[in-house]
């Protein structure tokens, strides 16, 4: 499985952006999907994360939101109302779909198979 991230860019604060995250390799819909991102200097962090239907979202950092497309094998981060603390690397993650028991776990890079190469964000005020 491979992940791409791709549409980070250079953006003015107040702005939007949208980022893709196409898997490859695999069968897209048996994956649940996330994002992560990580600021110069800090750990990454979770952004929100979508199952493997689409149906449901976790821990989505407002006011982002996340989609996928499963005919396209792909997921989408729509973010809004950028803020300069917004400027980071952004990656796209994958786990297999399975029982999970705590939904907190979402949020832990370690339950996560597979990562993308990440897509910088830049956001100037």
């Amino acid at each position: 499985v491979q992940l791409q991230a791709s549409g980070g860019g250079p953006v003015q604060a107040g702005g939007s952006l949208r980022l893709s995250c196409r898997l490859s390799g695999g069968t897209f819909s048996n994956y649940d999907m996330a994002w992560f991102r990580q600021a110069q200097g800090k750990e990454r962090e979770h952004v929100g994360t979508i199952s493997h239907s689409g149906d449901s979202t976790y821990y989505v950092h407002y006011p982002f939101d996340i989609s996928r497309d499963n005919a396209k094998s792909t997921m989408y981060l729509q973010m809004n109302e950028l803020k300069p603390e917004d400027t980071a690397v952004y990656y796209c993650a994958a786990r297999l779909s399975i029982f999970i028991a705590d939904y907190g776990r979402f949020k832990m890079e370690d339950e996560y198979e597979h990562w993308g190469q990440g897509t910088l964000v830049t956001v100037s005020s």
